[in-house]
């Protein structure tokens, strides 16, 4: 696919490899530029080296550091504060849905992720040219 074609540049977050790249292969085949990490380690380093990332779709769990302490850092660095952030969670509890309102999340889903809805909000962020 030409570059002009493609719609916006992501960057997906999960630990599980099979999960990002079955996520990875959904939004690609909707026109999206992914770009993955298994860390938030490797997502920092994703986001430096792709600064027209526009989105983050990141899982809260994961081992080290969790998605939260990524938004977190994200919402630490000035140039990337407003970058929206989706999270996706098959374990979020009530402390963790008034983190992620605090840290301003534009979505939290649940997984397994019903695509649908997750493609409803990316066509509503960044509508199909």
């Amino acid at each position: 696919m030409s570059i002009s074609l493609l719609r916006q540049q992501l960057l997906l977050v999960d630990d599980e490899e099979d999960a990002l790249l079955e996520l990875a292969e959904l939004l690609e085949g909707e026109g999206f530029c992914c770009y993955t990490a298994t860390s938030v380690k490797l997502a920092l380093l994703q986001l430096t080296q792709h600064p027209d990332i526009a989105l983050v779709i990141t899982d809260l769990r994961m081992p080290e550091q969790s998605g939260i302490e990524l938004i977190r850092r994200l919402r630490q660095h000035t140039q990337r504060q407003h970058l929206p952030v989706i999270v996706i969670s098959g374990h979020a509890d009530m402390d963790d849905v008034s983190d992620l309102l605090r840290l301003q999340v534009l979505d939290l889903f649940r997984k397994p992720i019903y695509h649908v809805r997750l493609l409803d909000t990316l066509d509503s962020l960044f509508p199909k040219p």
